[in-house]
């Protein structure tokens, strides 16, 4: 099989088996065909008004300013002589879109329907708008239509502001907040010269809702503690208050509003959220109006928390709730069906009707749920009924019949390969395991993709059988070996895979990891071949050992550094161009110069954009359109320029790090823009050891069976390159962040690039950001390979094999239940090391280009003139 293929098939495995836990574990619970259920007594409230501040924290609202004030004044006077009051808890994933299905749908999204879309309804599912007569919403256009397009009929509207508006670096995000209030007002002023909207705004069953995304935004921008956030909230407080007070006359203070205000999720100080982190999981519930309990006088209550004296709220009853709760709530309050896919449990204390009344609604929501389960229990029913049938029906022979005359007649025409063929012992064997995993496929009904699962293994592990020479021979060699260097190589493996998977927990394992290979010159005694480069080494990988210690989240942009990074490239751009032109692979043309030069102006405008930038948004003056411009120039133009370089190993390395530290600085916003810069010196300096090592045994570029000690020596040299290889891939991951945790991304890192948001372009250029390190692994990886002269073939094997074997790990510690936090953790480990393996085959053919390829462009051009 030739290398592209093979890279191909590898590639097309791993990526099924990466989809296959969300297709097996994580299913869509939901099931359809239940009949609606609704609460037959009528209703207190003839309308409903939600009110959800996007990202606003519960302390944050609820607790008193310095000079004991109320952050909310008009909000803080509900809960004291209106209404009813508590914490909502969300679940992990703490993000907008999985925080509104809870509210609105009640129910918490699986992982795999996150997956499959984000503003789009992947599944089908049932919601409080989609059973109301009419819903009207205003807000963000990345919320309000997916509610909108999983509606039946034509009666939910929705009115949204432009996407190029939720804009991080803008003077004031408050006026996200303000259109909202602006619109609704207009929207109800136009009404009464509408007799048709009129009418429609007086009938039962009516929801309005406003998404208020200001809050986030800001929090987003200059974290939860900010005066921003804090005035926005203020902002939120007066919009509050007018729309409550336009609405009570427009419909003649008739008492039949119903009134909720509560949050998606929260924020935690660095000003993210994604994750469990109590900031982010606590939001603020307020409910008052028709059908609502008044504030409950209490003596004392009893939390885990110490919030309500805090809050100095002791003295008012706290009714906490699960998020999904609040659909089930606004359902009984205007007599709509519960939401048919609603898993909530109406919160009865926040009701203020008769017993009967709460009686009939706890009934209804017990009949909801309880339909779920009957749908539940008729579909396996069905299914266990087909097994019955299938598993009735005895096998035919008659396929092995056919086998057996096909054979012998090949036999009797004297076609002994064709006979061979057909009889050879693995492929029957494993053509016969294939189809008894089909058959118990075919009788559990399983979807088509589990037969690609379970199928998929039998052809790859009848390839690994017909290559069991290919598999022995590296296994002799190793045992060919003295029994103590191949033990030692053994448990090196072993200990450095479990020292990875444990780093995936911990993060300061690798500095651990770090320290320990900074001794590596001592057990492979380079230390005596060359002193000065392994004293260079053991200095950068106790350097590198001091990133997996710094916090990942929680810190505050230090520009200032990012600066000292910047500065600090330039002067080693410096003496390496020094350096060049005094050995004897100096610069060849005056246009290896220009790219040289060019790429450190790139650097130097670089962090000229970084400090621009952020001085420009601190000062709430927007991001300039030249340090956009700049940004986005230098990302496209990072990828062509070291093919433009010479291709000599360190000319090239170190263009390739040029290029793609001009874009990282400028993803940049504290220590970690140091952190390329010394890993891709301890890179250059491993090929640097590498290659002295080669010289030491006198075997140059091509290895010499001629002294068989000195070989022996240094093909356990080699083999301890694909632990060490794996370490520093991992190491690329990890060293300056968790990326298996969604709330350790800084939106500050893209705001060279753009303040507006926009989740597609600001992921992918976060996953760039995580990336570029793992790229100057992998060209340092692919240097060693050519200057070890091992097969890239066997390199990439080795080090696949390492990564499948933590993959391995991670799979079986998939869980589908306990916390969410616990689930989303287990998963990100398994989809981190998975990726990681893919990444691994596309990163090496990128590695491969970028140290191996040059554009000749200008060469190109002379030819043409003359």
């Amino acid at each position: 099989m030739g290398i592209p293929v093979f890279i191909l098939a590898g590639l097309l495995v791993h990526f099924v088996f990466l989809a296959s836990i969300f297709d097996i574990y994580f299913s869509s619970p939901l099931v359809h065909g239940m009949t609606p259920q609704q609460t037959p007594l009528p209703p207190p409230a003839k309308r409903l008004v939600l009110f959800v501040a996007d990202g606003l924290r519960a302390d944050s609202l609820f607790e008193l300013n310095s000079n004991n004030t109320p952050q909310a004044p008009y909000l803080r006077a509900i809960l004291e002589n209106n209404g009813s009051w508590g914490i909502s808890h969300t679940r992990v994933p703490t993000e907008s879109r999985p925080g509104h299905v809870a509210l609105i749908a009640g129910f918490y999204e699986d992982v795999s329907a996150v997956a499959k879309g984000w503003k789009e309804n992947p599944v089908e599912f049932d919601s409080v708008f989609n059973e109301s007569k009419y819903t009207w919403s205003w807000g963000s256009p990345d919320i309000l239509p997916m509610f909108a397009k999983g509606a039946t009929g034509d009666h939910v509207y929705t009115f949204c502001y432009t996407a190029e508006s939720e804009d991080f670096g803008a003077q004031d995000a408050t006026k996200l907040d303000t259109w909202v209030f602006d619109h609704v007002k207009s929207f109800f002023n136009s009404s009464r010269s509408n007799q048709t909207l009129f009418s429609a705004l007086n009938e039962e069953k009516v929801v309005l809702f406003l998404h208020l995304l200001g809050i986030d935004t800001n929090g987003h921008a200059h974290r939860p503690y900010s005066k921003e956030y804090k005035e926005n909230i203020r902002k939120v407080d007066e919009g509050v208050k007018e729309i409550v007070s336009m609405l009570e006359s427009f419909y003649g203070n008739d008492g039949k509003t119903a009134y909720i205000l509560t949050s998606d999720h929260g924020m935690t100080d660095w000003g993210s959220h994604g994750a469990g982190h109590p900031s982010e999981t606590l939001t603020p519930l307020i409910a008052w109006g028709a059908g609502v309990n008044y504030p409950q006088k209490v003596t004392s209550q009893l939390f885990e928390d110490n919030f309500l004296k805090e809050w100095k709220l002791e003295n008012l009853k706290r009714m906490d709730v699960n998020q999904a709760d609040i659909a089930p709530l606004m359902a009984s309050l205007i007599g709509v069906p519960f939401p048919l896919n609603s898993v909530g449990t109406l919160p009865l204390e926040y009701l203020n009707n008769s017993n009967h009344f709460k009686a009939e609604s706890m009934f209804t929501n017990a009949l909801q749920v309880l339909e779920q389960f009957k749908v539940t229990k008729h579909m396996v029913k069905k299914k266990n009924m087909s097994l019955k049938k299938i598993i009735a029906v005895p096998l035919s022979d008659s396929e092995q019949i056919n086998f057996l005359k096909k054979a012998r007649v090949y036999i009797q025409q004297q076609k002994y390969n064709e006979a061979v063929s057909e009889s050879t012992g693995p492929l029957y064997g494993f053509t016969f395991v294939g189809m008894i995993i089909a058959f118990f496929l075919l009788i559990q009904t399983s979807p088509w993709t589990y037969y690609v699962y379970c199928l998929l293994p039998v052809p790859i592990w009848y390839a690994v059988v017909r290559e069991l020479r290919v598999i022995q021979d590296p296994a002799a060699n190793l045992w060919s070996f003295p029994i103590g260097q191949s033990l030692g190589f053994l448990l090196i493996c072993i200990l450095g895979i479990e020292l990875l998977v444990f780093s995936f927990f911990y993060r300061s394992t690798l500095t651990v990891g770090l320290l320990v290979f900074a001794g590596w010159p001592v057990i492979t005694q380079l230390w005596i071949q060359a002193k000065r480069t392994t004293l260079i080494w053991t200095l950068l990988c106790v350097l590198l050992a001091v990133f997996p210690l710094m916090p990942v989240v929680g810190r505050e942009p230090n520009i200032p550094l990012v600066v000292a990074a910047g500065l600090t490239t330039l002067l080693i751009s410096c003496f390496s161009l020094a350096s060049f032109s005094r050995s004897k692979n100096k610069y060849q043309s005056k246009e290896d110069l220009k790219v040289y030069f060019y790429q450190m102006f790139s650097i130097a405008l670089s962090t000229y954009v970084v400090s621009s930038t952020h001085n420009s948004l601190k000062n709430k003056q927007g991001l300039p359109v030249f340090n956009q411009i700049i940004s986005w120039t230098t990302l496209a133009s990072s990828s062509a320029l070291p093919l433009l370089s010479p291709t000599l190993l360190f000319q090239r390395l170190f263009s390739i790090l040029l290029s793609l530290m001009a874009t990282y600085l400028l993803l940049s916003t504290g220590y970690e823009a140091l952190f390329p810069l010394v890993l891709s010196g301890l890179m250059l300096v491993w090929i640097q050891m590498e290659q002295e090592a080669l010289q030491h045994y006198g075997l140059s570029l091509k290895p010499k069976v001629t002294a068989p000690d000195s070989y022996i020596s240094l093909n356990y040299q080699k083999h301890l390159l694909f632990p060490l290889g794996v370490f520093f891939i991992v190491t690329a991951f990890f060293g300056t962040g968790n990326i298996a945790s969604v709330n350790s991304f800084d939106p500050a890192s893209v705001y060279c690039f753009l303040t507006v948001f926009s989740p597609f372009i600001m992921g992918g250029l976060l996953l760039l950001k995580v990336v570029i390190p793992f790229l100057l692994v992998s060209c340092a990886f692919e240097a060693v390979q050519v200057t070890t002269q091992l097969s890239s073939k066997s390199l990439f094997l080795i080090v696949l094999v390492i990564s499948d074997i933590m993959a391995l790990h991670f799979f079986f510690l998939v869980k589908d239940y306990g916390s969410w936090l616990d689930i989303g953790t287990s998963i990100s480990h398994y989809v981190l090391v998975m990726s990681l393996t893919i990444f691994m085959m596309l990163m090496n053919g990128l590695a491969q280009l970028l140290t191996t390829k040059r554009l000749e462009l200008s060469r190109r051009t002379k030819h043409h003139s003359t």
